[in-house]
């Protein structure tokens, strides 16, 4: 039986030819994100595993979002646990005030997320990156500490649920109106562990659409989701915009290996 893009991706990042649903299987990380709440707990944990430092200085981002610029003292501490960690490990990809923004925005615009990429964030909107042809998820701080130390997570092979749209949406509805409409259909657990994935030729949403749309498919309990065909033209034409750091050959790579079923 063909392998969902789901499947195809946590294939290629677990090294085997093929995985089911509901298999167990280690797969390297391309993206670790934290943010100003759940890294400071998770820099705590790695600091208790006893390496010299992270695995890739370029593939841990950390945002420092939520209570930045600080309300308290409290927050500041927060901030200070991360900018400190940031500057010892030398990390690249650490976002200060003046560069930050809302981390699953920054992400795609630094051209840091990718089609094919495998990216675990210390926070439930991390799902966002479906949008751009990623396998992208949620984690605990603790697994987070793992990844950032090991470089690799552990990852039920999640079951896929597609999602069929058809029509055009009406002036002033967005992707949010159309996921936050199938929740009410299917409830906040109805995709509980499962990819949502949106073949999505019948109706056709915008990059800038799609972002929204996905950063709230965590609330059915979905661990990621794609949605529409990341080897259709729009779809090229917005990746090669907002990812200035990657070649049009790698991008095209990329979707013709992951692309389809």
């Amino acid at each position: 039986m063909p392998m969902t893009i789901t499947e195809k991706i946590l294939a290629a990042h677990a090294g085997k030819e093929k995985v089911t649903p509901g298999e167990l299987i280690s797969a390297r990380v391309d993206l670790v994100l934290g943010n100003d709440i759940t890294a400071p707990v998770a820099i705590q944990e790695f600091e208790k595993i006893g390496v010299d430092t992270v695995f890739d200085q370029e593939r841990i981002a950390l945002v420092p979002d939520h209570f930045v610029p600080n309300k308290d003292i409290k927050s500041a501490g927060q901030a200070k646990l991360v900018k400190d960690f940031a500057h010892k490990h030398n990390l690249s990809n650490y976002f200060e005030v003046g560069r930050m923004g809302i981390e699953h925005c920054l992400l795609p615009e630094q051209g840091l997320v990718g089609p094919g990429d495998l990216v675990i964030g210390a926070d439930s909107h991390t799902c966002t990156y479906g949008a751009l042809g990623a396998f992208s998820t949620g984690v605990g701080s603790t697994d987070l500490a793992a990844a950032m130390a090991l470089g690799e997570t552990w990852l039920k092979v999640p079951e896929s649920t597609r999602f069929e749209f058809e029509g055009e949406l009406k002036p002033w509805v967005g992707g949010k109106d159309l996921i936050l409409h199938t929740i009410g259909d299917i409830g906040v657990d109805g995709a509980l562990y499962r990819a949502m994935e949106r073949p999505g030729v019948k109706t056709v949403l915008s990059p800038r659409t799609k972002l929204p749309a996905l950063t709230s498919r965590a609330a059915a309990g979905a661990p990621t989701s794609f949605t529409g065909a990341i080897r259709t033209q729009s779809m090229l034409e917005f990746t090669i915009m907002t990812l200035p750091g990657l070649s049009p050959r790698w991008l095209f790579l990329t979707c013709r290996k992951t692309a389809g079923r």
